[in-house]
């Protein structure tokens, strides 16, 4: 049987994310949750896990950076599908307890940025704890009685004994998460859709134009770029790596040559893989 993780404990917008995976694919997979992201993406490049479905970025907070770094530094995996899921944000409190009262509030730090507005209206007076998951951080809720708060998916409220105090608490209604879910196994990578997406991560020479010219390429072979983020090199103050997300797969002949240009001209290359598009429903 397939094992999938997902960042847990139960409850997890992570763990919904991989139940929706794995019942789109009909799989019947083993969903196994682990205490972090890191973990997570480690157990599967250590053989532990088939797959992990895991946060890769939403639409009010940007990307996840420890996906990221993990995903160019740390391990060797491919990214092989995604998802788009709605994010609907809870306050979730202890039974009896008023949400105005509360004073400390647990969650995951792309929660709480999530909801920074609300936060700050109307729970000014509470102390932020952040947590690995929004599990955990219900978790910590419940332990401490009716002075404290939650925030995350309101499944979370049920399995850790809370109540639903408020839904939608996010800033925006348009509030949406990418979760991608990543692999070792290098065949999925010539699996293709209607629509589909390449990923990969490089460096290029600290010198005028260098990035300019690595974006031309792109344009020369007419490629659509949906992303590109920058990350700290790791080495000098200034020196950055650069994720790009472009339209196409790896076996379409004009992105396989152009990012055969591209690893030509960059001081680093990773391919992160090609994958089905995910739409917004």
């Amino acid at each position: 049987m397939l094992r999938i993780g997902f960042l847990g404990p139960e409850g997890t917008f992570s763990q919904r994310a991989a139940q929706i995976y794995s019942y789109k694919n009909n799989n019947h997979a083993e969903l196994v949750s682990l205490p972090s992201i890191r973990e997570t993406l480690l157990a599967v490049q250590h053989g532990e896990l088939d797959l992990a479905v895991i946060p890769f970025e939403n639409s009010l907070e940007g990307s996840v950076n420890v996906v990221l770094d993990s995903l160019a530094w740390e391990v060797d995996l491919l990214i092989i599908n995604e998802l788009i899921l709605p994010i609907s944000q809870t306050l979730m409190i202890t039974p009896g307890a008023r949400w105005q009262d509360i004073t400390e509030v647990f969650t995951h730090p792309q929660s709480a940025g999530q909801c920074r507005l609300f936060l700050e209206s109307q729970l000014p007076q509470a102390e932020l704890h952040l947590t690995n998951s929004n599990s955990e951080g219900a978790n910590q809720a419940k332990r401490n009685g009716i002075t404290a708060g939650a925030i995350g998916p309101e499944q979370a409220a049920d399995i850790f004994g809370l109540e639903v105090a408020l839904r939608d608490i996010q800033d925006k209604d348009n509030n949406f998460t990418r979760f991608v879910v990543v692999g070792k196994n290098s065949d999925s990578a010539h699996s293709t859709a209607d629509k589909n997406k390449t990923s990969i991560v490089f460096s290029t020479e600290h010198k005028p134009g260098s990035l300019s010219c690595i974006l031309n390429i792109f344009s020369l072979w007419d490629i659509n770029m949906s992303k590109i983020e920058s990350r700290p090199s790791r080495g000098k103050l200034g020196t950055y790596i650069f994720f790009i997300d472009i339209e196409g797969h790896m076996i379409d002949p004009d992105v396989r040559d152009a990012l055969t240009m591209v690893k030509r001209k960059t001081t680093f290359y990773k391919f992160l893989g090609s994958y089905p598009r995910a739409e917004i429903d």
